[in-house]
């Protein structure tokens, strides 16, 4: 594996001067697509990456998330694509010639609507698969030719295996977010896949974060690849203000109502660990007033996008979320993100506030921590390698008390105690009306045969008892008194 050197991996993290996307003499179709989109200079990761790929090495880089690594691998391949391009109607004439790999549906549909938004000024035909939405449309698309597919392994074998995409033409390979792949056991799949492909191929990996795990799927599928780190691995954004709050689990609302209207934050991000979590706080602060959707793994591929389009417009004020969303989501202008539970995964937590303080902007990450996070906090100081100072929380008066509308865990017991106090302001007790006179039935007579103990029955002394009785000679054939004897009947004929 060749690592760029550390004299010039320096460089390029401090003193080397941003480039412009002008410098890199893209093609004018995709140069002009650039310009529409606003990109004027390169991120690090942008600055980096692009010039290695544009020379057909292979890639493993690292970049904190957030700072343009779908740009660092989709406009250098558009580019050395472009040869390709051309305007016919075959579907043999477009085959799949770049495929791009990650880990989630949201995260899918926003790197192939990207790739479209880079390409659109040229011929190049690209297409999304996922799960959680119906094959047929999905086929239809491919049938026609498509030279870049972004697809979530699952899905992209069910294609394979019903023989609606080859991938035999396949020259460029992207994995994205493979550290999140392989967490959420996707290796067996991205082996089937890659089985399918040429040998011959430029393969590119991003990575947030790199693992021992990350190393060996590199060394196994990568050819001479160059590494490229332009921040510490597993660093947070430095324009991110992180804080770690002492909190009870009874006062985590109350807090998270707090800090909103300290702050004045119209927007946020609000993770925990459970699906079953994420839906019972989304119903908890929606009916405190706040603007609330969840988004989790249960729903539905449709309500999940819906939820995100939502976020995206402005329409609801948090989004209450699971891990499904802490990768990847280029949701721009996000001022903060909660952290309503600790993430059990220490990894997670760089990514969860990696939804804030996107490109170079300004970004707040609130933790609420609990007695029983002790450990979950020291993996995430080791893993940063920064000191957490937990800090107090004093609760102002004047806010409403969330604790006394029950806790999110309560179920349908959840607001009762105010249901109750409702009910007595709106329906007053009553007087006490007097006791009706109820009809007493008489007491009923008792039989004292009834009261008498058991008494055996008295036999005579000479009496024999019926075990003892002698039985029937075997000889001698009884008649059963169902068979009726026979009656006697005049003949009506003399015998002759």
């Amino acid at each position: 594996m060749t690592d760029l050197t550390s004299e010039s991996s320096a460089e390029l993290n401090s003193e080397t001067p941003i480039m412009a996307f002008a410098q890199l003499q893209l093609a004018a179709p995709l140069a002009r697509a650039v310009a529409e989109m606003g990109y004027e200079t390169m991120t690090p990761i942008q600055a980096q990456a692009i010039p290695v790929v544009l020379q057909g090495r292979d890639v493993m880089g690292a970049a904190q998330t957030g700072t343009g690594k779908t740009a660092a691998f989709a406009l250098p391949l558009l580019q050395r694509m472009l040869k390709h391009e051309n305007a016919s109607t075959s579907p043999a004439r477009h085959p799949v010639r770049a495929l791009v790999l990650l880990p989630t549906r949201e995260l899918a549909d926003q790197v192939a609507e990207q790739v479209k938004l880079y390409g659109k000024y040229t011929n190049l035909r690209s297409a999304v698969v996922f799960g959680g939405m119906d094959m047929k449309p999905q086929t239809l698309e491919l049938k026609q030719g498509v030279e870049v597919l972004v697809a979530t392994p699952g899905r992209l074998l069910d294609h394979i295996e019903a023989k609606n995409t080859v991938l035999n033409q396949v020259e460029y390979v992207v994995l994205d977010e493979a550290d999140r792949m392989l967490d959420i056991g996707f290796l067996p799949d991205l082996q089937r896949i890659l089985s399918y492909l040429p040998k011959q191929r430029t393969t590119l990996l991003f990575s947030a974060t790199f693992s021992p795990e990350i190393k060996r799927l590199a060394n196994s599928y990568l050819q001479d690849p160059v590494t490229i780190e332009v921040a510490r691995s597993n660093a947070t954004a430095s324009t991110v203000e992180q804080h770690f709050y002492s909190v009870n689990d009874d006062d985590k609302r109350h807090a998270l109502h707090q800090i909103l209207r300290q702050r004045g934050m119209k927007q946020a991000f609000v993770f925990v660990n459970s699906k079953l979590g994420c839906a019972r706080l989304a119903r908890s602060l929606e009916r405190e007033g706040l603007k609330t959707t969840a988004l989790h793994g249960d729903k539905s591929q449709d309500e999940r996008l819906k939820a995100l389009e939502a976020f995206k417009k402005g329409e609801v004020d948090l989004l209450v979320c699971t891990d499904v969303a802490a990768r990847g989501l280029d949701i721009k202008d996000v001022p903060a993100v909660f952290n309503f539970d600790i993430p059990f995964n220490a990894e997670d937590y760089v990514h969860r506030i990696g939804r804030t303080g996107r490109a170079g902007a300004a970004g707040l990450a609130v933790n609420f921590v609990s007695k029983s996070d002790a450990r979950l906090v020291a993996d995430i100081e080791k893993l940063i390698k920064t000191k957490i100072e937990l800090e107090p929380i004093a609760f102002e008066e004047d806010l409403p008390d969330i604790r006394k509308q029950g806790h999110i865990n309560d179920g349908r017991r959840m607001y009762q105690q105010e249901a109750d106090d409702i009910r007595r302001e709106e329906y007053p007790a009553r007087v006490p009306r007097a006791p009706r006179n109820e009809f007493k039935r008489p007491p009923l007579s008792k039989d004292p045969f009834f009261d008498k103990p058991y008494e055996a029955p008295h036999l005579a002394p000479d009496a024999v008892p019926s075990w003892e009785t002698p039985a029937a000679r075997p000889g001698v054939r009884s008649i059963s008194s169902n068979i009726k004897s026979k009656r006697k009947v005049a003949a009506l004929f003399k015998a002759a």
